[in-house]
């Protein structure tokens, strides 16, 4: 990435993409990834192909078969021949719907094992891909990714491409027989197909634009769905219930009317294609009782054809709702694989080093970063760290002290100046082994739906629940987890619903006390907690940062004043360092922060 410049989102690439692929095109190079998925199952697919391959006859041999009942056992009262073609026609039919059974089962089962894959990756990849990506992409979108983009290749795997190669397979054994019986009647029936041509390409490269407008406000809906319900306590407290009911009124109409035009294009078409069936059904008839007068054609042909005739069209009707499935799916495969394709902040050098352990300093020297081009939130910004050491970070909301944090978790890459690790740049060292190295606390808590204990088990997957109790009772969290239904077994709904701020901050300490990190960090950990609360895990947390070196980040300054040293931040410079007693005999910025927060008394008291 270029310094300060932001890349636009992914979703804003595939429509530049999509604007200009020319109109019916298919991407090889997107069918070339999705056959990355489809390799795997390669019995099924061929399977499915020989099995269509065998069965596309079946369909045209019935009115072949039916003429010969007429023509050759009705006619001549033929009982016994008229049995048995009757059998074989049975037979026939009954091969011919076990043959769709099987066919259908087994691409089922083909697009559903294709896209659990396709899934899998998806939510892979998405772990792996830096904060500053879900900064410039709504998680509405990724959602629609996910859950209606692949959805629609599991369409196009399941019904679209094996069942095209059979619908062709039958046109042409169609086209074959009815030349075969009679070739005057096939040049009728022929000769509608321009029209049905013509009406098929208008009709596809309209539902194109329609199904793309559909993905289009689906996303937009689901973005804006999933933002308010997230924040209706923000919207119910403001009163912006109607408001917002009016912003969702109107995606919800444009997501209405894009389908609604997908509606109309059916509703005319499939009309049109049954006129034209009707009409070429018509010229046949007609041709057929003017040859019949002549003696110079038999009934059963004419039954034949007419069979033949809604034979013919169907697959003609299929196919272009084959075709509209594929390009549906190659629609959203372009913006799967542009998710997929996303590698801004991957790392994927192959010689990282994965230090096992902290042993000297953390280092930051002349750092600089924004989170916008020139604007910057971090300059110029050197400090030291040593092991054991327990350093605060204060300053006004918007100095950068979480960014600090952010930078040494590898969270967003700085653009300036260098920071190390034992004097490793933090550039070459595995995020994985960084992560493990050192914990954070952050001060907006996030649950994930289970259990309390597989919560607290979270950065530790195999930890004992006897291990669980005895950090819950470190931290104090033992006695209010006991009070709830089922203890650790008790549900927690989605982000903690159900749960104080204090109760989670509680939880959060537990889990980084089970996660063990050699460098703990505390960002506004207990800013959320109340002063009894406070008091609670003041004893846990000095217990969890023995032996570790800490970083607090804090706004009380009451919290901060045992540490070895404290940095004072102000609009992304560091204006003082010392300890607490040092910065308020300097009566600098320290000084006035702290005055703000206590009384002239207190103050008096501890200068004393």
């Amino acid at each position: 990435m270029s310094k300060g410049t932001e890349k636009k989102s992914f979703t804003t690439q595939q429509d530049d993409t999509l604007q200009n692929r020319k109109k019916g095109s298919i991407d090889r190079y997107i069918v070339s990834r999705l056959l990355k998925y489809v390799k795997p199952y390669k019995g099924l697919v061929s399977a499915s192909i020989l099995i269509t391959i065998a069965g596309s006859f079946l369909g045209p041999l019935r009115p072949y078969l039916t003429k010969i009942a007429i023509d050759d056992y009705m006619a001549r009262h033929d009982i016994r021949g008229l049995g048995m073609i009757s059998l074989v026609l049975a037979g026939v039919i009954f091969l011919d719907g076990v043959k769709q059974y099987v066919v259908t089962w087994l691409t089922s089962i083909l697009g559903q094992k294709a896209v659990f894959d396709l899934r899998m990756d998806i939510f892979s990849h998405l772990q792996k891909l830096p904060a500053r990506f879900f900064d410039r992409n709504p998680i509405g979108r990724l959602i629609t990714r996910t859950t209606n983009d692949v959805e629609s290749l599991n369409e196009m795997l399941s019904s679209g491409i094996i069942t095209i190669l059979g619908d062709l397979l039958q046109l042409f054994f169609i086209v074959v027989l009815m030349l075969w019986i009679d070739w005057q009647l096939t040049l009728i029936v022929l000769s509608i197909l321009p029209l049905m041509i013509w009406a098929t390409i208008a009709f596809k490269n309209r539902v194109r634009i329609a199904f793309l407008d559909v993905r289009t406000h689906l996303a937009r809906m689901n973005t804006f769905f999933q933002e308010h319900i997230t924040g209706m306590a923000i919207v119910q407290l403001f009163n912006r219930g109607e408001r917002e009911a009016a912003g969702y009124a109107a995606i919800n109409a444009d997501f209405r009317d894009a389908n609604i035009r997908t509606v109309l294009y059916f509703s005319v078409y499939y009309p049109l294609i049954e006129v034209l069936s009707s009409v070429a059904a018509g010229l046949v008839i007609w041709y057929s009782g003017v040859r019949i007068l002549r003696a110079d054609l038999s009934l059963g042909v004419v039954i034949s054809f007419i069979q033949y005739i809604w034979l013919f069209f169907r697959p003609l009707q299929h196919l272009s709702d084959r075709f509209n499935v594929i390009q549906t799916a190659i629609t959203s495969s372009d913006r799967i694989i542009k998710l997929l394709d996303e590698k801004e902040g991957i790392e994927t050098r192959t010689d990282l080093k994965t230090p096992v352990s902290f042993r000297e300093n953390i280092r930051f020297e002349h750092v600089w970063f924004a989170y916008e081009a020139d604007n910057w939130v971090l300059k110029d910004i050197s400090f030291d760290i040593r092991r054991g050491e327990k350093i605060a970070i204060v300053g006004a909301t918007g100095s950068g002290k979480t960014t600090i944090i952010n930078i040494l978790s590898k969270l967003y890459p700085f653009e300036k100046g260098s920071v190390t690790i034992d004097g490793v740049p933090l550039e070459e060292i595995d995020e994985h082994a960084l992560r493990r190295m050192v914990g954070v606390v952050m001060q907006d808590v996030f649950l994930f739906s289970g259990s309390i204990g597989e919560n607290l088990a979270f950065g530790k997957p195999g930890v004992t629940p006897e291990e669980i109790r005895q950090a819950a009772a470190i931290v104090g969290a033992d006695r209010f987890i006991s009070q709830l239904p089922g203890g650790y077994d008790y549900r927690v709904l989605e982000n903690g619903t159900g749960l104080s701020s204090g109760q989670k901050q509680l939880l959060a300490f537990v889990r980084a006390l089970l996660y063990n990190p050699q460098v703990l960090v505390l960002d506004e950990a207990t800013s959320s907690v109340d002063t009894e609360t406070e008091l609670l895990i003041d004893t846990a947390t000095s217990r969890l940062m023995s032996g570790r070196t800490s970083i607090i980040i804090a706004h009380r300054l009451s919290t901060i004043q045992k540490a070895d040293r404290i940095i004072v931040l102000h609009k992304g410079v560091i204006r003082e360092t010392g300890s607490h007693q040092e910065l308020l005999a300097q009566k600098g910025l320290y000084y006035k922060l702290y005055q703000l927060q206590h009384p002239e008394q207190e103050l008096r008291k501890t200068r004393v």
